[in-house]
């Protein structure tokens, strides 16, 4: 276990816990945020949990493109006329 103060002042105190698992792969996980990730380093584990928590906290991440949502097998367009609204049994 890893315990690291990050000087963001969103958070004036960062929890991480680091694991090596048993198959090798390393295991971080935010105990504020409550993200994981999983890599073959620990120093690619503690870089991924980042991105993560950039893309869960708003500072990551970007829209797909359209070749990226036909290569789903979407069809942009449909995608985008689609409701925000979540389903009853989601809400």
């Amino acid at each position: 276990m890893a315990r690291a103060d990050a000087g963001n002042s969103d958070s004036p105190e960062r929890e991480i816990r680091l694991v090596k698992n048993p198959d090798g792969q390393w295991t971080a996980r935010d105990l504020r945020v409550g993200v994981t990730a999983q890599a073959k380093s620990r120093d690619e584990a503690l870089d991924t949990l980042d991105a993560v928590i950039a893309a869960v906290e708003g500072d990551g991440g970007r829209s797909p493109t359209d070749e990226e949502i036909r290569d789903l097998g979407v069809d942009p367009e449909v995608a985008r006329s689609q409701s925000d609204n979540l389903p009853d049994v989601l809400q």
